[in-house]
């Protein structure tokens, strides 16, 4: 039996219909921005294995790291007991991190990092106001928003497919549209009419990710973000995927002068190699936690909190982004990405093929494919990757809209590789 029988017999793959479904591509190992199968085929990696691969694979540096920290500790409960990793992350991350955040709270993936950076909010106003009060505990969040799969983390993403079949579940929320010059003032006074009853505001800075990598700009959430604080709502920043130079600076809200009271990072966190989640939050809210009533207490954590390996491959892929070939990678994408988004806005406007809304920020870039709604479900997606696969460029669309965002260690001739498999490929559409 070989290794696809193997799979097909006992494994459930995610975000895949399972009926009928293509036989997965069997990854042997990967080099760089290359994942190369059983058969000696080489296939560009130009999503980052879902946002994650910041340096490449199988780097040889967070790997040594790895096995060094392996050999003396592997993990550890984190109740009680602390190490030299999470203490040194911790520390490396708040020194990059907006100077407004000064604490650092472990779990293990992006959405729960979101979902204890919702309950830390929620719980901020309950440890503030008592237990009786029925004052702050809507949260705002954007249309289109995805935050993650938990039930938490889905209550505050938009209600769409991802979210179907649990909608009679999830908690309240108070949805609005992303700002944009036309609608910032009746924003505004939703908040000004609800701000009263909510505990917190969470939002993805400048890019909204699975919900179609839509992009806005920044001085309109900037002055939502000056709104919500005005009416002491706690703001938190989704940078699950917008973290660590994915938009060209290292974090999206460096954007923005008025910045998160907390943030939730995941995915680049440790280059694509370990899970990990952070919730990074403001002294204000942490010091709503030290109290002499237990009932005060942050009751949640993960059997897997801070464990040392994770936070090790953390800490050697910062110390990598850090670097020359990492902070010129995230330029050369950047750069890449402006001269093909002109090619692209001039291939729409002259009806050279068929898409629209060509947009970049940073190293992401995307664009919709002008066939059938603008929907996560829109079939075009599988046909589109098995077209790219066949000339060994992996991209997985969100339904129609097609996005890259490539490991910074990316080449100039890997770049022209890409853009010319995209161009060929929207030439048969």
């Amino acid at each position: 039996m070989n290794w696809l029988s193997k799979d097909r017999n006992c494994i459930w793959h995610p975000f895949t219909p399972q009926k009928d479904m293509d036989d997965p591509i069997f990854i042997e190992r990967g080099e760089g921005v290359w994942l190369i199968d059983e058969k000696g085929n080489r296939y560009l990696d130009a999503i980052s294995s879902w946002w994650v691969n910041l340096h490449g694979h199988a780097h040889p540096y967070i790997a040594k790291a790895l096995f060094q920290q392996a050999s003396k500790l592997e993990h550890i409960i984190f109740a009680g007991f602390t190490h030299a990793p999470a203490i040194r992350l911790a520390e490396a991350l708040l020194s990059i991190l907006p100077k407004r955040l000064s604490r650092v709270f472990y779990s293990d993936n992006g959405s729960t990092s979101t979902e204890v950076a919702m309950k830390m909010a929620i719980q901020y106003w309950w440890n503030k106001e008592g237990r009786e009060s029925n004052g702050r505990k809507k949260l705002l969040a954007f249309r289109n928003s995805y935050h993650g799969d938990t039930f938490g983390a889905m209550s505050v993403s938009d209600r769409s497919v991802f979210t179907l079949a649990f909608h009679d579940l999830l908690f309240e929320v108070v949805f609005i549209d992303t700002p944009e010059e036309g609608n910032i003032e009746s924003l505004e006074a939703i908040i000004d009419r609800e701000g009263d009853g909510i505990a917190a505001f969470i939002y993805e800075p400048l890019v909204q990710g699975a919900g179609g990598i839509r992009m806005y700009e920044a001085k309109w959430l900037e002055r939502l973000i000056r709104k919500a604080r005005s009416k002491s709502i706690i703001c938190i920043a989704d940078e699950v995927m917008t973290g660590f130079g994915r938009t060209g600076k290292l974090f999206a809200s460096e954007y923005m002068e008025e910045q998160p009271d907390i943030i939730c990072l995941s995915k680049g966190l440790t280059g694509g190699v370990m899970p990990l989640g952070v919730t990074a939050c403001a002294d204000f809210i942490y010091q709503a936690y030290v109290t002499d009533d237990r009932l005060k207490t942050f009751f949640h954590g993960h059997s897997f909190t801070a464990n040392p390996l994770a936070c090790t491959a953390a800490l050697a892929s910062l110390e990598l982004l850090k670097e020359e070939a990492a902070i010129q990678g995230i330029r050369r994408i950047t750069e890449s990405n402006i001269r093909f988004l002109t090619r692209l806005q001039a291939m729409a406007t002259n009806n050279e093929a068929p898409i629209k809304n060509p947009r970049a920020l940073g190293t992401i870039l995307a664009f919709e494919i002008s066939s059938g709604k603008d929907e996560y479900l829109n079939k075009v997606s599988p046909v589109v990757t098995r077209m790219a696969m066949e000339k060994g460029i992996y991209i997985r669309p969100l339904g129609n809209t097609v996005y890259l965002m490539p490991p910074y260690c990316i080449s100039d001739r890997e770049l022209a590789l890409l853009e010319e498999c995209i161009c060929e490929i929207l030439m048969k559409f």
